[in-house]
């Protein structure tokens, strides 16, 4: 039989985001330092919901043109080629440089695409206050912040090419508008993941059992 196992927050319990120190929980609209560091403490992030929606139609507005537009522009013998990521990976598929084209596609197609959708998912989840699957919730949210890192592949390719390709008027390499773009979408999940508090899908769940209580619940 599970008992249930209230947020350290009901208990009036924070802890400060720096250091980990545990205190009483601030008055509402009051605010509160940590003795021990003197940040900011705060039972729950500030507007979460809102910041974190914000900054994902940001990256799904971005993501189209980051698709559409050259991400890279060729210029050879004054002779420009732009090219976009999509041509990109098939380019690199009909050389026949499939795990390179898998990897380019992966890094800079699906995974912007599951972040988006995954982030998506889980502010309508606390939006829509759903009590069940938390633990399973707050594991894709640790997902979606360890593959934010592996977003910027078409960038770092880019700036690697555009310093070990300078033969002045004969070949050069720039960032396209799409690259830009790209950019963009990668900072803007990494902005709504970062303003995303995953304890709030942990407020919504009225019971959870011992195996299901996180490992970092405590406010």
């Amino acid at each position: 039989m599970s008992a249930a196992h209230p947020t350290s927050l009901a208990s009036g319990m924070v802890g400060c985001h720096q250091c980990g120190l545990a205190m009483q929980a601030p008055e509402t609209g009051q605010y509160a330092y940590c003795p021990r560091c003197g940040s900011s403490v705060h039972g729950r992030k500030p507007n979460s919901l809102a910041r974190s929606w914000a900054f994902l139609l940001t990256a799904v507005i971005l993501y189209i043109p980051s698709n559409l537009y050259p991400v890279m522009v060729i210029s050879q013998f004054g002779q420009p080629s732009k090219e976009t990521i999509i041509s990109g990976v098939v380019e690199l598929a009909e050389s026949g440089m499939w795990p390179l084209a898998a990897l380019v596609f992966t890094a800079s197609i699906f995974v912007p695409l599951l972040k988006i959708f995954s982030l998506t998912l889980l502010l309508a989840s606390v939006k829509l206050r759903w009590t069940k699957a938390a633990l399973q919730r707050s594991r894709l949210y640790r997902y979606v912040e360890f593959i934010g890192r592996w977003s910027m592949l078409d960038i770092f390719m880019i700036s690697i090419l555009g310093a070990l390709v300078n033969l002045g008027p004969l070949i050069t390499i720039t960032a396209g508008f799409g690259a830009v773009c790209f950019a963009g979408v990668v900072v803007s999940t990494m902005l709504a993941s970062e303003t995303f508090d995953p304890r709030l899908i942990w407020d919504l769940s009225p019971r959870q059992t011992a195996s299901e209580a996180p490992q970092s619940q405590g406010d």
